[in-house]
């Protein structure tokens, strides 16, 4: 019988360095070896502090780049800025954002700006440009900032894998949980999928993770997904961390159920069934950087 093809799965931590507990959590699993990449938010105050964390445990696990535009505060001079900043010099929330957006009032130069600064930012920290990059909330969707980012990254040496937001509609329609937010997400991810791939960027397939903080009590939540997913190059976007109170007024409240969906997230993560799951299914893990290794052709392609 021909030998079936060999299924990747990426298992991306999302929000590196946003508050020392989530860190610690996503670094912990990178030290069993259950998740193969993370990306650092680098206008965060908690950032360095994760990278020399992520250097004393010999760098575990690969470290991409998180553009962010709603969440603390700006790189740039908030003089430079102001369509991005509320009047405390802090970046929108991401409804306020969404607004503005619709609006028509953010300045789409501020963003490049912006973005251009946290990309300088993360090279210093960690000591070379991305080799994975996705965007905090997923506000890249929304036209032009994923082309603004398609823009800059276009001059890098080499193209970064970027995670492209789509799932087949037979897994919205059989998998519950969260499933109007996956069919706008994915309506949008199809658009910029195509723009991205034009633009010569590897990616996935296929997007597994998308959820609402209720969808994540259930402990075979991580478990439905890959048994669910099809396709050859799969990644499964997590937010996993400890219980973190930095993150109370930042990026979540006390009662919306975003800090407890981490906690339950590296829960889920760490029990065996998550890795049993995955070989059953026919999955090998594989990092960002081992990826590119595998794409060369198309990682360097116009």
């Amino acid at each position: 019988m021909p030998r079936k093809p060999e299924r990747l799965l990426l298992v991306i931590a999302d929000d590196i360095g946003i508050g020392p507990n989530t860190t610690t959590g996503i670094l912990q699993l990178a030290s069993q070896g259950i998740i193969t990449g993370s990306v650092l938010l680098v206008n965060s105050t908690y950032a360095e502090d994760a990278i020399r964390k992520w250097r004393r445990l010999g760098a575990p696990l690969d470290i991409g780049w998180h553009p962010a535009l709603t969440l603390d505060s700006p790189l740039a001079p908030s003089a430079d800025v102001p369509s991005l900043i509320r009047t405390d010099g802090t970046f929108w929330p991401l409804g306020s954002f969404l607004k503005r957006w619709f609006l028509g009032l953010l300045n789409p130069q501020e963003v490049e700006l912006e973005w251009r600064l946290q990309l300088k930012r993360f090279i210093e920290l960690v000591g070379h440009p991305p080799l994975f990059v996705n965007v905090h909330q997923h506000i890249g969707l929304f036209s032009p900032l994923g082309e603004i980012l398609f823009n800059i990254l276009s001059e890098l040496s080499v193209r970064p894998y970027m995670r492209r937001i789509q799932e087949p509609w037979s897994v919205i329609r059989d998998l519950p949980g969260a499933r109007l937010k996956r069919c706008c997400l994915g309506w949008l991810g199809r658009r910029l999928s195509r723009i991205q791939e034009a633009h010569g960027f590897p990616g996935n397939d296929w997007l597994a993770g998308i959820a609402k903080p209720e969808d994540v009590l259930d402990p075979d939540f991580f478990v439905g997904w890959l048994e669910a997913m099809p396709g050859q190059v799969v990644e499964l976007m997590c937010h996993p961390g400890r219980l973190d109170p930095t993150l109370v007024g930042r990026d979540c409240t006390d009662s919306d159920g975003l800090l407890q969906q981490r906690v339950n997230e590296l829960r889920w993560l760490r029990d065996g069934s998550f890795l049993e799951a995955a070989e059953d299914a026919g999955f090998k893990l594989i990092s960002p950087s081992d990826f590119l290794q595998r794409r060369i052709p198309l990682a360097h392609c116009a």
